[in-house]
């Protein structure tokens, strides 16, 4: 996943959402994968909505709140990637580690991003 500037968050987001879209997109037909997909597909584009909405928060507080939202649907889809990974569902399994490795830095940094928004 390249990022012309992996300092824009939200470019970030968008490029995690558009990433995780193809990867649904490809994988196969089958139960499980439809049904990982389709979680997938909702907890992995949810961030990059829920970020836009928490720039335009009305207050701290709104701000945390939707905050931890993103941060609550990135911890599902990394559990969610992890399960497409071990139970190897995707022919693409370097995509697959490749948001994996994703998700875990957009954590990361919703996690310190709440801390430092709490400490205000």
């Amino acid at each position: 996943m390249i990022h012309e500037n992996k300092y824009d968050l939200e470019e970030r987001l968008i490029d995690f959402a558009v990433s995780i879209i193809n990867l649904v997109e490809s994988l196969p037909n089958t139960k499980s994968a439809n049904h990982l997909g389709g979680q997938l597909l909702r907890s992995g584009t949810s961030p990059s909505l829920n970020y836009g909405e928490a720039k335009s928060g009305e207050s701290k507080n709104d701000f945390i709140h939707k905050m931890k939202v993103c941060l609550k649907e990135l911890r599902e889809s990394h559990n969610c990637l992890r399960i497409i990974e071990r139970a190897k569902i995707s022919t693409n399994q370097q995509l697959v580690l490749e948001l994996i490795g994703e998700c875990n830095e957009l954590i990361s940094i919703f996690v310190k991003s709440i801390l430092t928004a709490s400490k205000k």
